[in-house]
């Protein structure tokens, strides 16, 4: 007999990037008395990745949860970049409603689409958590029509768009039900989750069933199954089957060997669960995020969606350059292939597959930031290898028609900027849906572009908006090959020798374009050193020194001056290498350059190249 469990609220929290919905969690935990009276604690203590942390993004979603007047309520932290959705798309079915976090200020941006669409397919409950109220220029009434008026374009239900709306000031802690009395603690907020998020329900009589809906891994005990209990109890040392909707053969007899379930930022072991409770789950090998565990009398499957697929790709290239070896802890093909799978225990939306090579490994993803956050981590931890340029995955229709994969970008830029913009992204394939005004002398762009024409842009877009523009992007789908895009003007300035840079080189070389490496940087012949100034690589000697004579002596090269080198960062890197070109990784330094370093050789797989495709 189905029943509900009032003593437990299941909610994740959704936004666009950088809404506050990880302040806001920050919030509710210092205000539930999970932190003991002194205790430090970091601002956004649930992006516990450094990445994350650095760069101020959620990656991965976090479990916690509070307790509230007897209730518990468990609170999912979700990724709010497109990069990440396949995070979004997955906890969304441990949960009975979600906070929508809008900032006052920008209103509902992109991803605050994506993310409320994923919500919508689910028919869950909205509470509408609009965030920054004393941020200057905060304009929350017009934010309120914004955020309906987006719901009404989503096809909400009457009683999702008869969602309450909350105003919060997230960093000061404060919630409030009234825009003119100032909230004091989070209280309206907890209220507001208590009274309007569904309890779950299930019947507690009925064989167990559990969905796996996201993987936690620990070097110690494994994979960690996460889900919510749909029906039954689950136990330790219980036996159980594995059975998956999408793979209907699948059934595997298992046995659980520890339950645990999330209490502020830490697991609590238990004993046994019951409906509407999320756990985690660990000593079953080979768990999968969609796998439901049974009880063997009743094996049913919960149907669950499947993951969006990967969009673009690059490889993984075992490192072989001249300075191979140095730097890196773990350089050998068997290394960067074990650290490789070993992501997929965590990352469902990442591919990895072997090649011909045992030197080089596919690895697709859903974007440029999806697979830079993989190479950072893999870089902090001493790996040492070398990386492809991004390239798109295409389809191809019944007859054999190319079909690329297309982005709906979102472009908020000042006035002034439009044109240059404009301009960019229509030689890169992208076409102008709409153009309106934002706000403050900024101008709203819609495009559609092939995910291609975003490659390498990232950085163009910030030198011709000067800083000010702000790009958003999501997959829209498949549509037929638009035609080739160039993606770089300039060519590459080439060393010519092995060697260590020195200024004398540096400045001859300076006139020829914008460098990348400073002096007493060691190069290798075919390695990239700067960018040329015209549309071709161009070969530089940096090794080369000053003929010694009597009146001339190498001290003098400190009279020389050297144009400040543009040093890239690993994104302008992944942004800035051609089809020609790898990108080496080490813990300490990156380079660029070219795939085959003899410049002979080169010429030649040139030359037939032209003649196949001629």
């Amino acid at each position: 007999m189905i029943q509900k469990r009032e003593d437990i609220r299941n909610v994740a929290i959704i936004a666009h990037v950088d809404h506050g919905k990880t302040t806001l969690v920050d919030g509710l935990l210092r205000q539930s008395g999970v932190f003991r009276q002194g205790q430090e604690v970091v601002d956004r203590v649930m992006d516990s990745n450094a990445i994350e942390r650095e760069r101020g993004i959620t990656i991965l979603s976090k479990n916690t949860a509070v307790n509230y007047k007897g209730t518990k309520i468990n609170i999912i932290d979700t990724p709010g970049h497109a990069d990440f959705g396949g995070e979004v798309e997955r906890v969304l079915k441990m949960v009975n409603g979600v906070i929508l976090v809008v900032d006052a200020f920008e209103g509902p941006m992109p991803q605050t689409r994506f993310v409320l669409r994923k919500a919508m397919e689910l028919s869950l409950p909205v509470i509408v958590c609009i965030n920054k109220i004393d941020r200057p220029g905060a304009r929350p009434t017009q934010v309120i029509d914004e955020v309906l008026e987006l719901l009404l374009d989503l096809g909400a239900s009457d009683e999702q768009l008869d969602c309450p709306f909350v105003f919060a000031s997230a960093k000061s802690g404060i919630a409030t039900l009234d825009l003119g009395s100032p909230g004091v603690s989070m209280q309206p907020l907890f209220e507001t989750i208590v009274d309007y998020i569904p309890a779950p329900q299930g019947d507690p009589d009925a064989g167990t069933q559990m969905l796996v809906s996201t993987i936690d891994y620990n070097e110690y005990v494994g994979r960690i199954g996460v889900g919510k209990v749909d029906n039954g109890v689950i136990r330790v040392g219980q036996d159980a089957v594995i059975v998956n909707h999408h793979e209907p053969d699948k059934v595997r007899r298992v046995r659980v060997s520890k339950l645990y379930e999330f209490e502020g930022l830490s697991k609590i072991e238990v004993k046994e669960a019951g409906i509407g409770a999320i756990v985690a789950v660990s000593g079953i090998d080979d768990l999968k995020i969609g796998d439901t565990i049974c009880s063997p009398e009743t094996p049913a499957a919960i149907p669950f969606q499947k993951i969006s697929e990967p969009t673009i790709a690059m490889t993984f290239n075992v490192n072989d350059s001249p300075l191979a070896g140095r730097e890196g802890r773990y350089v050998t093909s068997r290394h960067i292939r074990d650290r490789l799978y070993r992501e997929l225990n965590t990352d469902v939306s990442l591919r990895v597959e072997d090649t011909d090579s045992t030197d080089c490994f596919k690895v697709s993803g859903r974007g440029e930031l999806h697979l830079s956050v993989l190479i950072e981590n893999m870089r902090r931890e001493g790996y040492e290898f070398a990386v492809s340029k991004a390239e798109v995955i295409y389809r191809y229709d019944e007859k054999g028609k190319r079909l690329e994969p297309i982005e709906s970008c979102y472009i908020d830029v000042p006035d002034e900027f439009a044109g240059t913009v404009i301009s960019r992204l229509s030689q890169r394939r992208g076409n102008l849906v709409s153009m309106g005004t934002a706000s403050n002398g900024y101008t709203r762009l819609e495009f559609d572009i092939p995910s291609r024409g975003l490659i390498g842009y990232h950085g163009d877009f910030l030198t011709d908006t000067k800083g000010n523009g702000i790009m958003n992007t999501i997959f829209k789908g498949y549509e037929p090959y638009r035609g080739d895009i160039e993606y770089r003007k300039q060519g590459s300035l080439i060393a010519f020798e092995a060697g260590t840079a020195v200024t004398y080189g540096l400045f001859n070389a300076q006139e020829r374009g914008n460098l990348f490496i400073t002096p007493n940087t060691e190069v290798y012949a075919g390695m990239v050193i700067g960018e040329s100034g015209k549309g071709e690589d161009v070969y530089v000697n940096v090794c080369k020194t000053k003929h010694l004579t009597n009146t001339r002596t190498s001290s003098s090269d400190e009279a020389l001056r050297l144009v400040p080198p543009k040093i890239l960062s690993l994104e302008q890197a992944i942004d800035f290498i051609d089809t020609d070109e790898l990108l080496e990784v080490t813990p300490e330094h990156l380079r660029i350059r070219k795939k085959i370093l003899d410049p002979r050789l080169r010429k030649r797989a040139e030359i037939s190249a032209a003649a196949k495709n001629s």
